[in-house]
């Protein structure tokens, strides 16, 4: 156990996804609430900086570069920039830097570079390590990673149970959506209801194809008088580097007639978007931990991810999944657990009503 009347400065680290470091705010807010007079930093890169972008709970954000997102001489700008970060962060004197997530060769290091005296993560069970001198050995059966990095905080005397997810969206970035998808009235129409339909999924198999998402999302129009906005990973398929999914949004909105698109280019974009949605459609990804976090209902199609360790949060779900792929989820499965979910919500307007 580490003296926590020493405590002045921590820092987390975290590599790895946008949902990985959404699932990290419940233990930030955890240090924040036991340690409220200490600096807390945290380590993250430039994807997934956004989520954790005006967070209460956190003192300052360093931000790095993946090289492997960099071409050919703009990797030597990139290493240089990360070894300039390394030795700001090692000037700070951090007390305590956790390595958050699965023990991974590179976290390690990276924890080991800030320098800090105490230095925690996991390790593989009676591994040893030089990069932590407070090894925490990897359980035996998954856990939710909410759970699992919530854990990493034990030898500083915080236990019990995880707070909800902590984002929160831009005001500028939501005016802009608001602008966007409420335009000065031209008729006595009531303003639409938005589901946030969200398409992309960094791995195949967890990709729903385009035409259940077109059937899907017209039958929604016509049954439940919603509007889909159409979100996804911006940029081409054919990018190497950062692939997105532009084809496959305007082959979707080209047949899915009432249906908004909004392409996001930012992460705050994404964040702002989703929250001003009355509930979200996606698959397994970054948007349904940002749907989590905002606290939406959501309806997810799952391919092989492991749902003890990565379901929504504490929040209203519902996870469609069969066997390793997504695509073995039909329409009529998601149209009702849409109804089981819009369900819910009428129910809990009603009582709030």
């Amino acid at each position: 156990m580490i003296d926590g009347r020493n405590i002045k400065k921590i820092l987390l680290i975290r590599r790895d996804n946008i949902g990985d470091l959404i699932c990290t705010t419940p233990a930030i807010h955890a240090l924040r609430e036991k340690f409220s007079a200490a600096k807390i930093g945290i380590l993250v890169n430039s994807y997934n900086a956004d989520a954790v972008a005006d967070n209460p709970d956190i003192d300052e954000v360093y931000v790095y570069e993946k090289a492997k997102h960099a071409e050919g001489e703009n990797r030597f700008l990139v290493w240089l920039g990360n070894l300039r970060l390394f030795l700001k962060i090692r000037g700070e004197r951090y007390d305590v830097a956790i390595g958050c997530g699965n023990y991974s060769p590179s976290l390690a290091r990276y924890t080991f570079l800030t320098g800090a005296k105490n230095r925690i993560g996991y390790v593989r069970s009676g591994d040893r390590s030089i990069s932590y001198n407070i090894p925490i050995s990897e359980l035996r059966e998954p856990i939710h990673e909410v759970v699992a990095t919530f854990k990493l905080l034990e030898p500083l005397g915080i236990d019990g149970e995880p707070s909800r997810l902590v984002l929160l969206p831009s005001d500028d970035e939501k005016e802009k959506v608001l602008r966007f998808l409420f335009p000065p009235p031209t008729s006595h129409l009531p303003p639409p209801v938005f589901v946030a339909m969200h398409i992309s999924s960094r791995k195949e198999n967890n990709r729903w194809p385009a035409d259940r998402f077109i059937e899907l999302g017209n039958e929604l129009i016509k049954k439940y008088n919603v509007t889909p906005l159409l979100l996804w990973a911006p940029g081409s398929s054919k990018n190497p580097f950062h692939p997105g999914d532009d084809e496959k949004a305007e082959a979707i909105a080209d047949k899915m007639r009432g249906a908004v698109l909004y392409k996001t280019t930012r992460l705050r974009e994404l964040i702002a978007a989703i929250s001003l949605c009355r509930l979200v459609i996606c698959c397994d990804g970054g948007a349904m931990h940002i749907a989590a976090a905002l606290g939406k209902p959501i309806l997810t199609v799952w391919g092989s991810t492991d749902k003890r360790r990565w379901m929504p949060w504490q929040v209203d779900n519902m996870i469609l999944q069969k066997g390793k792929r997504a695509d073995e989820i039909s329409v009529a499965e998601a149209i009702n657990g849409f109804d089981a979910l819009w369900r819910v919500i009428k129910h809990s307007c009603s009582r709030e009503a």
